[in-house]
């Protein structure tokens, strides 16, 4: 614990027993005495301490006591210093009167009662010490406020000159302050910035989202962080980061909320710059990869047309020399056209790959066994497995029923997946082939699937390269030094395929060396046949032959062109209707008052009044006169508004030109919910 500084005590006495005396009596409180033995040495002492009492003899030769204490009151540090006055006479009225005029506060005779000194110098020890206890706390008030004062202009400048908003607001919502940054941010003055929130800046398709993300704060009683866009005056939009924290007192009390916004439009504008640098190069870098693939591609097309001309060639001119005997002559024949299906395998794939890219891959679909299907694929690469004597371990399940597709397609899928696996298994292997029924969900009714899967011991798939290898053009070896040879276009095709009857494929590697396998799971027939308008958006009907289905449906064709009118009308007889086949719109109009067909075939661009004009045209009649027959609208306009502008014309179908006469059929059934494999009655 500090001790407490002693207070300094003048004795002033021209005789030393007088001063030894004092000391006596005064050494018990314990403070710092000071001697003096004239007025001049006690005025020196003066000069350089402050002394909470004086205790000054009167009677001293040359200065005496009263002159000293004149002395003392003209100085201004000791003005106001108590002084008590010691006498050894007695004292008149008159003395008493000019020592209590000069300042003294109190006289005392000698002998001095020590007592009654020791008490009166107590007291103005004690007022001493509170007096200055009072002067050091006035100090420390004054230097407290001061530093208040500087705090209070720190932060008013902090405030003032903050590059971000700040705000203060209490528990009911209402704005106590704002900062001038604050007030820029939002479009405010001063004033306004106290009456309207900072939601009410918020940019109009940000503001629902940002008063539901504020009330969510304030009801959670979390920290809050939001970036939004502020809608300023005149138009400009800033984006805006607005960060917020309660406010406690500490008593935990919430007492209000106190948050920043924070003007962050150009790091906004940079992020943007920056993400479009990285689309930029990421649309680049494919562009750049696409190149590559392609020269690849080129580069094994090639080799791969090539290949087999060498040795076409080659045989050719050997089988011309007529130099070859029997034997020699049927290799030759053999080579010839076993390179000859290769080549023509290859342009079949390019054609079919063709024909993915544009649309224009039609599936001619019936039912179909799969047994059948598979049992004919096998047969066909059997003389693919032999040389390398590869075991074909199959396992069907011939309760399998049928599924609704194209045989000649289904044989390809089966064919495409054989051939892959015997490919790439080593000599000595073995392709597992198995056809089974299982179910799948969808939604919430179970479907059957037939499910074929083909497995094989061969080198296995790579997981680099496992996610493309359905993409087309893609081989997980396409240099110079490769070991098996191809376009890389089968599993592309493979998936298109399977995709176009409802199924889908998908590709497990057993590890490296390990092997793959590959499963199809296509619907069961009867899991299809509520599926007629997912079948017919593909072109998939039924052999023309194989039924009448619309046998006795009256259909008007109207079309500008006489060879697209007698083509149409041809058509829809061969399909057992019965057709009209008009050039104009008058005419059509004509026709339906007169024999109400059952369906209208209209193309769209015709001179005079187009397609368009027609339909308006029927619609306005009444249903008895023909208001209400559907129509099928043809035309050679492929964009989407002008599909968009039939429909809403009153056309129930739209379909480009060239027609492909089974997918128009099969459309004339949809529209007329007609059965495609049941003549109509």
């Amino acid at each position: 614990m500090q001790m407490e500084p002693k207070v300094n005590i003048l004795l002033v006495d021209d005789k030393l027993e007088n001063l030894l005396a004092l000391e006596a009596i005064l050494e018990k409180l314990g403070e710092n005495l000071v001697r003096a033995t004239s007025g001049e040495e006690a005025l020196r002492c003066l000069l350089h301490q402050d002394f909470a009492v004086i205790l000054l003899d009167v009677q001293m030769p040359g200065m005496d006591g009263f002159e000293t204490a004149t002395l003392i009151r003209n100085r201004g540090r000791s003005r106001h210093t108590p002084i008590i006055f010691l006498t050894a006479f007695s004292t008149s009225d008159q003395m008493l009167f000019k020592g209590y005029a000069l300042g003294a506060v109190d006289y005392l005779l000698k002998p001095l009662d020590p007592n009654i000194l020791t008490s009166k110098v107590t007291v103005f020890v004690e007022l001493f010490k509170k007096t200055e206890a009072v002067k050091q706390q006035a100090a420390q008030l004054v230097a407290v406020n001061g530093s208040l004062r500087q705090s209070e202009e720190r932060l008013r400048s902090l405030s003032t000159c903050s590059p971000v908003g700040i705000f203060e607001i209490d528990t009911e919502g209402g704005c106590r302050y704002t900062n001038p940054r604050y007030q820029a941010i939002c479009g405010l003055k001063a004033a306004e910035s106290l009456e309207k929130r900072w939601l009410e800046s918020v940019h109009p398709e940000d503001r629902e989202r940002a008063v539901a993300s504020w009330f969510d704060y304030i009801r959670e009683n979390r920290d809050y962080s939001e970036e939004f866009r502020f809608q300023i005056a005149h138009g400009s939009i800033r984006w805006v980061q607005v960060r917020s924290s309660p406010m406690l007192s500490s008593q935990g009390e919430l007492l209000g909320y106190v948050g920043t916004l924070e003007d962050i439009t150009e790091r906004k504008q940079a992020e943007e710059v920056r993400a479009q640098v990285i689309r930029e190069q990421t649309a680049r870098q494919e562009a750049e990869a696409a190149n590559r693939m392609k020269d690849e591609f080129l580069a094994v097309l090639s080799h791969e047309l090539r290949t087999p001309l060498t040795s076409m060639l080659g045989w050719s001119k050997i089988l011309r020399s007529k130099k070859l005997d029997d034997k020699a002559t049927s290799r030759a024949l053999e080579a010839i056209e076993r390179n000859a299906i290769s080549q023509m395998q290859l342009i079949e794939d390019i054609l079919d790959v063709s024909r993915i890219i544009r649309g224009q891959l039609r599936l001619n679909v019936s039912a179909v066994n799969l047994i059948s299907v598979m049992e004919a694929a096998l047969e066909a690469v059997r003389p693919l497995a032999e040389p390398k004597d590869i075991k074909l371990n199959t396992v069907l399940d011939t309760s399998v029923g049928s599924v609704y597709g194209d045989p000649a397609r289904l044989q390809q899928i089966v064919w495409n997946l054989l051939t892959n696996a015997i490919k790439f298994t080593p000599k000595g292997g073995r392709v597992e082939v198995n056809l089974s029924v299982v179910c799948g969900e969808k939604q919430q009714t179970a479907h059957k699937y037939a499910q074929i899967q083909v497995i094989d011991t061969g080198i296995g798939i790579s997981s680099e390269f496992l996610p493309k290898v359905f993409e087309r053009f893609r081989q997980a070896d396409s240099t110079t030094t490769r070991s098996h040879n191809g376009l890389g276009l089968g599993l592309a095709i493979v998936r298109h395929l399977v995709e176009l009857h409802k199924g889908t494929i998908f590709a497990q590697s057993l590890g490296t060396g390990q092997g793959a396998n590959f499963t199809v799971r296509l619907p069961l027939l009867q899991d299809n046949r509520g599926s007629r308008g997912s079948r017919e958006a593909t072109g998939e009907i039924s052999s023309p032959v194989a039924s009448m289905p619309l046998a006795g449906l009256k259909v008007l064709v109207v079309d500008y062109e006489a060879d697209t009118r007698n083509f149409l009308s041809f058509l829809f007889e061969e399909y057992g209707a019965i057709a009209t086949a008009v050039a104009s719109v008058d005419e059509a109009l004509a026709v339906v008052e007169q024999a109400k067909p059952d369906i209208l075939i209209s193309d769209i661009g015709m001179s005079e009044q187009d397609g368009y004009t027609l339909i308006r045209k029927l619609r306005s009649l009444e249903p008895e006169k023909g208001g209400c027959i559907p129509a099928i609208a043809l035309t050679a306009y492929t964009r989407e508004e002008d599909r968009l502008e039939g429909l809403t014309e009153g056309f129930q179908q739209y379909l480009s030109k060239p027609i492909d006469p089974t997918k128009l059929i099969a459309m004339v059934a949809n529209v007329l919910e007609l059965p495609l494999q049941v003549p109509v009655s």
